[in-house]
Parts: C-alpha cells; sequence; structure tokens
C-alpha cells in the first residue's frame, strides 16, 4: 500500500469529489465530470465532420468513420490526455491526436479540419454547460412545487417578522415560502433563457473562418449554422473567441440561482436554531461527537455553495477582457471555475429540491414566538389606531411608557393598555393580537402563487 505522501499515489482520486458533499453524487457530477468532458469534445469534433459532410465539404464515409471512433469516450485515456495538455496548453490538441490516430487512414485528414483548438473546447463547454441546466432545470422545478404547497398550505399561518435580526411585525410563513418560490422562478427564468441561447464555436485560426473556405467551402457562414444544428446549440452572430458574451451570461444566471437558494437555505438555518424551531429540516445531519444533534445539513450545503459562486462567477466576468483575436489566460482561466459553478449549482438544486420537499413547518412555536416581546409586536399598528383617540404625540408617549414597563413588570402591552381610561371603548383584545395583524400577507401569497 503507498502512503499517502507517496507521490505514485497523486491523483488517484481525481474527481471524486471527496471535499465537496454539496455536488456529490448530484445529476451535475456526473454531467460535468472529466468523462463527460472528453465525451462533449468527441463529440463536438463528431458532429464537424458531419457539418462538412452534410455541405459536400467531406465523404460522407468521413464522418461515419470519425463519429464511430468518438463514440466512446472510455476508449481515451483522460489522464493521458491531461497530462500531455501540458505541451499546448489545452487538451483538445492531445485529444486531436489520439483521435486521428484512432480514425485511421484514409479519413484521419478529415479529423478538426479547419478548427481551432477553441472552437472545440468552447463547443464542448456549452455542450457541458446545456446537459448539466437539463439536470438541473427539473430540480428548480421540484424546489418550486414543493414551495408552492408549502406557500398554500401555510398561507394564514402567523409568525414574527424580522428585520435586522429583531422582531418586526407579524407576518405569514406562506408569505415567506411565496418569496423563496418567487426567487427560484427567477432563477428558473434566468437559467432557461441562458439555456436556450448557447452558441456553438467556429471560427478557425482567427475568427474569419478562411480555412474552412481553403477547404472547399462557399458559404463558411452556412458552416457554422449546420454545426450548430448538429449539435442542437445555436448558430453565434459572430465567433466569440474574445466575445466571451456566452460564458459571461452563463456565469450570472448560475451565480443568481445559487444566491436564490441561498435565501432559502440562510432563512431555515436561522429559524431551525436550537432557540428558534420554527421549521426544522425532514432529516437532518449527525454530528461525529454529539448523538442529540439532527443538523440541517442540505441548508448548510446550499448556503456554502451561494459563498462560493459570486467569487467563481467574479473570475468569468474577469475572462470579458480578452485580448486579440484569441487571448492567452483568459480563456484558460474559464474552464475550472465555469465547471465549478455548474457543479455547486447543480449540487444547490438537489439539495434545495430535497429541503424544501421535507422541511417540517411548526406554526405553534411560530404562533408562541409572536408573544416574545410582551404584545409589543404589534406597536406599529397601535401608533396608527390610538393617535386618533389620543393624538399622534400622546399615543407616541404612551407606547413607549408602556413599552418599557411590559418589560420591566414582564406584563403584556394589552394588559397594561387596559388600564388607560381613554381607551376603555377600543377593542383592544383585536388590535394587540398579533395573529390579527397580517396585513396583506394572505393576498400577496395568492398573487405570488399565480405566477407559473
Amino acid at each position: 500500500m503507498t502512503s499517502p505522501a507517496d507521490p505514485a499515489d497523486t491523483g488517484t482520486c481525481a474527481d471524486t469529489s471527496l471535499l465537496a458533499p454539496g455536488w456529490a453524487g448530484s445529476p451535475a457530477a456526473a454531467a460535468t465530470g472529466d468523462r463527460a468532458y472528453l465525451r462533449a469534445l468527441l463529440d463536438a469534433e463528431a458532429a464537424l465532420t458531419r457539418a462538412q459532410a452534410a455541405l459536400g465539404l467531406a465523404p460522407a464515409e468521413a464522418a461515419d468513420a470519425v463519429g464511430a471512433a468518438a463514440a466512446d469516450p472510455d476508449a481515451f485515456d483522460a489522464r493521458s490526455v491531461a497530462e500531455r495538455a501540458r505541451g499546448g496548453g489545452n487538451p483538445v490538441i492531445p485529444l486531436v491526436a489520439d483521435l486521428t490516430r484512432a480514425v485511421g487512414e484514409p479519413y484521419a485528414p478529415y479529423v478538426h479540419r479547419g478548427a481551432t483548438s477553441q472552437d472545440i473546447l468552447d463547443t464542448a463547454a456549452m455542450l457541458v454547460a446545456a446537459r448539466t441546466l437539463d439536470l438541473l432545470l427539473p430540480d428548480l422545478a421540484r424546489t418550486e412545487r414543493a414551495l408552492a404547497g408549502l406557500a398554500a398550505e401555510h398561507r394564514d399561518t402567523p409568525m414574527p417578522g424580522r428585520t435586522l435580526t429583531q422582531h418586526a411585525v407579524p407576518t405569514a410563513f406562506g408569505l415567506k415560502a411565496a418569496g423563496w418560490r418567487s426567487l427560484v422562478l427567477d432563477a428558473r427564468d434566468r437559467i432557461t433563457a441562458v439555456r436556450d441561447a448557447l452558441p456553438v464555436q467556429l471560427g478557425g485560426a482567427a475568427g474569419t473562418l478562411a480555412a474552412f473556405e481553403a477547404y472547399g467551402a462557399t458559404d463558411p457562414v452556412g458552416l457554422v449554422a449546420e454545426y450548430a444544428r448538429e449539435l442542437g446549440l445555436r448558430a453565434p452572430l459572430l465567433p466569440w473567441h474574445a466575445l466571451r458574451t456566452p460564458v459571461a451570461d452563463l456565469a450570472g444566471a448560475l451565480a443568481f440561482a445559487a444566491g436564490a437558494l441561498g435565501k432559502i437555505a440562510v432563512d431555515v438555518l436561522t429559524l431551525a436554531r436550537t432557540e428558534i424551531g420554527e421549521v426544522a429540516e425532514g432529516s437532518g445531519g449527525g454530528s461525529s461527537a454529539m448523538p442529540h444533534k439532527a443538523n440541517p445539513v442540505r441548508s448548510t450545503l446550499i448556503a456554502a455553495a451561494a459563498r462560493r459562486a459570486p467569487q467563481l462567477a467574479a473570475t468569468l466576468y474577469g475572462s470579458l477582457a480578452a485580448e486579440d483575436e484569441r487571448p492567452a489566460g483568459a480563456w484558460h482561466a474559464e474552464w475550472e471555475p465555469l465547471r465549478d459553478l455548474l457543479r455547486l449549482t447543480g449540487g444547490a438544486a438537489r439539495d434545495a429540491a430535497e429541503l424544501a420537499e421535507g422541511l417540517r413547518v411548526r406554526p405553534d412555536v411560530m404562533r408562541a414566538h409572536l408573544g416574545l416581546t410582551h404584545g409589543l409586536i404589534v406597536s406599529e399598528r397601535l401608533s396608527a389606531e390610538l393617535a386618533p383617540v389620543l393624538g399622534r404625540a400622546r399615543a407616541k408617549e404612551l407606547l413607549t411608557e408602556l413599552a418599557a414597563r411590559a418589560y420591566a413588570e414582564d406584563r403584556s402591552l394589552g394588559e397594561l393598555l387596559a388600564g388607560v381610561p381613554e381607551l376603555r371603548d377600543l377593542d383592544l383584545a383585536g388590535l394587540t393580537d398579533p395573529a390579527r395583524y397580517p396585513g396583506a400577507a394572505a393576498a400577496l401569497t395568492d398573487r405570488a402563487l399565480e405566477r407559473r
């Protein structure tokens, strides 16, 4: 057995997500692994030959030969490709050599014909993104459905509204859940728009398509369109080697989605604290040292993803400053952050679906917490109701005085108000009941649930 520090052991656990429980085992994990990228690179190469054959620029037999050779990613040694990538700075160069050898004569010359490495790697990245988003969107849909159910069920469940960590005025848990759902739908819409716009990349050495003309294409722009059809991606208006809008848009949508799910997670983490306990995860995680604990693990992992995503997106936005017709470094800096962002957001979507579907809500605890401030949670309402009776200045003075007494004497605000002669004709029980001051929470919840 080799020791953990043995150089021979280096890399033997590549791609196992040992330190990434947030996306380990998720659909996004398989869709973004080394094998998935290898498959996408090979798909991009095979599609290029098919597109040229479709336009009479290559024999149909060449397309068949390249497609057959590229069909099985496991026939290629990903580790070897990765190690040899150092020679040219990207994995396409050694992979093309291996694919060319696998195709053999007489069709080897049609492998990668006219393309540059960036054409293939950018196209493969868009394929990986498309395949990952196609798996991520159903998890967002699961989350949205579960939150819609919670919002409807708890439309009239009162709870403390908190601002700057303190009790403010009453709200309803249904409105909170409806707000979470609204963010999930915002994320869905952004992800869907980006998914539908993911483009192929095809420009040749400097984005002029010149090599394809040299190989006989009379309409190289038409070749780009055919290439896009072969792969189910969009045909771009221009080659985007140094125009990184597709990657930046993808980064923004993914970071937004991670943040939107993160909002749900941090709310649950707060409400699930031992001393609050208004909600709980359906099945919490255990502790290595404390048998009594049921940690909110799903929320924890989502929150971790939400904290990492903006920095990954920042790297991708930074690569917009890409010099010349093809940049040195800016393009290369995108590869790992983009994969990490796809993985993180995909894992967060998986965890959010499980969180929302299993979330346990405790209305009795929420109701009890409405009384923690001795009735002061409705002081806003009382200010408005007492001003016509006492005058605005007197009402403010009285409420300030009684607020201090409520805490000092451990008495409810309603009880203290009952001792004020000028207020004996008011329905003080109704005015001081937090559950009867929901505002438009129910109507807002209904309105939010109309969105599809």
